[in-house]
């Protein structure tokens, strides 16, 4: 037999694959997508087979594999030609897009596990979970037995969620929501459907009965459904289990524990799941028979992954789909410009949910200026009367500010310190341990959102010593404290990623607020999409300035989506329950993006911002790319970026590539940890051609020894 050998791919920086042998007894089993367990230096690595070629460049180096890992389940193709694809395009080495996909647990080499070992005892309770939900899909088929023999293919009047099998029954569809189901349920290939409903509108059901359909007609399909943050996972997998129960389930983010997560990841790759709820990297899951992909809240910055590989899973379900030859819906009431662009231009199709399923108006948004009206606790006084109106209707109120911690900075009024970080070139932010309620004793700290750099508030100025230190501006904490003092009888709650780092305690809120045991929320966007609330009437939005005149070219529509979607919490039970009112606190009133918002004219808004962003050549009409630079110094971060924008324009000119570079800057955060950042920026109106040169331009890089350390991020968000 001849020589042979397994291209892998590792989790590594440089080259794409490394050449193993393969030993005869591993030749059956050694094939593209297979994981293989292999010697790196002194010790091992997972990595996953790319190609098996009969000759290799370096024949006499390479060592043989340690074992095929024949229990992970061979990846399908599509998974594989996806990974090609983000690796390309985010100029990133295969390996380091593959092997990160596999949960912590399997990446040890080996997923058999012991008898009571987390994973085993996650795999057997999964086990159990497939096995009644495959019951209950047997006995619902037996029920229908007389109804078209059980086929669910021809259904297509979306009320099967009320035959027996579902724990709840599925409402009545609107006009609207039917007709965009009618028009998924004819699509077989691929395609890309942009659902834009307005708050409130149903899109869920209608990813619902698209689903049930899916599943139904195919005994063997997989549906992926990707959500932007984790706490709206337990929200939307237990509306799913209540309707599609019979179907197994599985959920990937990381607040699962390490073995539900590998014991899920499995079903998944093994296609015993059906239907897989996750957040960005569950895009990545290999899926052998993938029937439709849906994203919701598409527009969400979530969705781009800010370590490792910088990629888009949004943009990746996108491409996935066309490889898989399947539909992929993206949802959001304020889609991103980018997609509202393509749906313009018929790239995309276009459906459209204008009304409130549930009967309910949409808010009436008031504006409240901030100048001229004093305030107490940050609340002016018609805000004040706003939430004591609602809590005597014994109603919710939800008072949303962007800001977690108690306050953005410390300081000394007496000369002016302020609380710098140390490390960073940003200020630390003032956190109190403890409880808001009178007479419950607080903890203050110092810490530092960018490097987690943790102090104890110091007892007088560092500076002058003056014992009177302020805090200046307001977080969550603070809001909450100050809502306690107004407020004493009102039970409240908050929720931001503080308190969603503890497991299971964003669930416990939003669960309580959902069973009347709130009466004030206070939170992030954490709270401002997603959850539904029947009792929530009222929205405060403390200062909603921070993105109106922001350098980045995108604050105007994250701002926009934001409030839409926070403002979208008000008001939506329907029936006779109270018209939602939204109060928005600004000390700009007169703001054009405050008219629009005022009119839920989203599309009018969208349409604005594009042709101002035609006007100016930004994306979605340019292509960009960042190239990072970190170093000790300011100074060598600044000349590497020279260098490399030298060597762009070389390159360029070579390519005839019609590519603008900008010179190298300081990041506006410049040092974080001790380490200096800067920035270069190219852009161009052709993707080809600003691809072309990227793939000219890294490699050389990656072969340099330079000490400064540096990522490329394709499309960056933020500038």
């Amino acid at each position: 037999m001849p020589d042979l050998y397994a291209q892998v791919a590792l989790d590594m920086p440089i080259g794409d694959h490394f050449d193993y042998q393969l030993p005869p007894e591993a030749v059956s089993l050694a094939v593209p997508g297979r994981w293989v367990l292999v010697p790196w230096s002194q010790g091992r690595r997972v990595g996953v087979i790319v190609d098996i070629v009969d000759t290799s460049a370096v024949a006499e180096r390479t060592r043989p594999i340690i074992r095929v890992l024949d229990e992970v389940p061979l990846a399908p193709r599509g998974w594989l030609e996806l990974a090609r694809f983000a690796a390309g395009y985010y100029h990133r080495s295969l390996g380091e897009v593959l092997v990160p996909t596999l949960p912590k647990l399997l990446r040890n080499g080996s997923v058999t596990g012991t008898r009571g070992s987390p994973f085993t005892r996650a795999t057997r309770r999964f086990e159990v979970e497939r096995r009644a939900a495959v019951q209950r899909g047997s006995e619902r088929s037996g029920e229908g037995s007389g109804k078209s023999g059980g086929d669910s293919s021809g259904d297509s009047d979306g009320k099967r969620g009320n035959e027996v099998g579902d724990k709840k029954a599925a409402p009545e569809l609107t006009v609207e929501q039917q007709q965009a189901l009618d028009t998924l349920s004819a699509e077989r290939g691929f395609a890309v459907f942009l659902l834009h409903g307005i708050t409130g509108s149903g899109k869920t059901e209608v990813y619902l009965r698209w689903i049930e359909q899916l599943l139904d007609r195919d005994p063997t399909g997989q549906v992926l459904m990707l959500v932007p943050e984790i706490a709206l996972t337990p929200q939307l997998s237990a509306q799913l289990k209540a309707r599609l129960g019979r179907h197994p389930i599985a959920i990937l983010h990381s607040d699962v524990a390490d073995g539900e997560r590998a014991a899920a990841w499995l079903a998944a790759a093994r296609g015993e799941a059906r239907l897989v709820i996750g957040t960005r990297l569950s895009v990545l899951t290999p899926l052998p028979a993938l029937t439709a992909i849906v994203v919701d809240e598409e527009h969400d910055a979530s969705y781009k992954q800010q370590e490792g590989v910088h990629y888009s899973a949004r943009d990746l379900a996108i491409v996935l789909a066309a490889e898989c030859k399947v539909p992929v819906v993206l949802g959001s009431a304020t889609p991103s410009l980018e997609s509202w662009g393509r749906a313009r231009a018929g790239r995309y199709r276009l459906l459209s949910l204008t009304e409130r399923a549930t009967g309910a108006s949409l808010p009436s948004i008031r504006i409240q200026p901030l100048r001229g009206h004093p305030q107490e606790q940050g609340l002016t006084s018609p805000a004040r009367q706003a939430i004591a109106e609602t809590l005597a209707r014994s109603e919710q109120a939800l008072v949303f500010i962007n800001r977690r911690g108690y306050a953005p900075v410390l300081c000394c009024e007496a000369c002016g310190w302020l609380s710098a970080c140390d490390a960073c070139s940003a200020y630390r932010v003032l956190h109190r341990s403890g409880a808001s309620r009178a007479g419950t004793p607080s903890r203050y700290r110092l810490v530092c959102h960018h490097c987690a750099l943790e102090t104890t508030v110091p007892r007088t100025c560092p500076t002058c010593g003056n014992i009177d230190l302020q805090a200046l501006g307001r977080g969550t904490q603070r809001i909450e404290e100050g809502l306690a003092q107004l407020f004493p009888q009102a039970r409240i709650a908050r929720l931001d990623r503080d308190v969603a780092r503890r497991r299971g305690a964003a669930e416990a809120v939003i669960d309580a607020a959902r069973a009347g045991e709130v009466d004030l929320l206070v939170g992030t966007q954490m709270l401002a999409k997603g959850h539904d609330f029947e009792r929530l009437t009222l929205v405060v939005v403390v200062d909603a300035d921070a993105g109106l005149f922001s350098s980045d070219f995108r604050a105007p529509e994250r701002l926009f989506a934001t409030l839409t979607q926070v403002a979208g919490r008000a008001g939506r039970a329907g029936g006779q329950a109270r018209q939602g009112e939204v109060l928005i606190q600004t000390r700009y009133p007169d703001h054009p993006l405050f008219e629009y918002l005022c009119r839920h004219d989203y599309a009018g808004f969208a349409d604005q911002q594009l042709e101002d962003r035609r006007g100016m050549n930004l994306p979605p009409f340019m292509y960009q790319a960042l190239l990072r630079a970190e170093a000790d110094a300011i100074a060598d971060a600044l000349g590497f970026l020279g260098q490399a924008r030298d060597a762009a324009r070389e390159i360029a000119a070579s390519l005839g590539a019609d590519v603008r570079l900008y010179d190298p800057v300081p990041m506006p955060i410049a040092r974080i940890a001790g380490k200096e950042r800067a920035q270069l920026l190219l852009e161009s109106a052709s993707r080809k051609a600003l691809q072309a040169l990227l793939e000219r331009w890294i490699t050389p890089m990656r072969q340099s020894r330079s000490k400064v350390r540096w990522q490329i991020e394709v499309d960056p968000l933020e500038i």
